[in-house]
């Protein structure tokens, strides 16, 4: 069975920092991106971040850009997320996701491209 695990939430605080990570356990694959993706209480899932694989390419939500970095490791199917600058507002749900198959890369933000999810990490901001 293959699977997505998340791991670096937490408690952060204004202006400050976490890193998230992203691995996979199981029967090997190959990404063609991996993405992070958040869910706020009360509020529908949204798109963070992603990077295609073969090229490093990355794509931020607007919201996020210039404070979020993506990178991916040479480990098959490891993903971070660096946050900083933090705002209460990115309090959420952090989810991991991985596409499989080629995807139109003018709308990676679509999470219906995404074939494999982790279960979420929980990031609170302070204020």
């Amino acid at each position: 069975q293959v699977q997505l695990v998340e791991s670096g939430g937490g408690l952060g605080q204004t202006g400050g920092s976490l890193v998230l990570s992203c691995a996979s356990s199981g029967r090997p694959f190959r990404s063609y991106a991996m993405g992070w993706f958040r869910q706020a209480p009360e509020k529908e899932r949204e798109f963070v971040a992603t990077i295609r694989w073969s090229t490093s390419t990355t794509y931020y939500a607007d919201s996020v850009k210039d404070r979020f970095a993506i990178s991916r490791d040479n480990a098959p199917n490891t993903v971070y997320l660096q946050m900083n600058s933090l705002k209460p507002e990115d309090t959420a749900v952090y989810y991991c996701a991985a596409a499989l198959t080629s995807m139109d890369w003018s709308t990676p933000t679509r999470a219906d491209w995404y074939d494999l999810w982790g279960q979420g990490t929980q990031v609170t901001v302070s204020s």
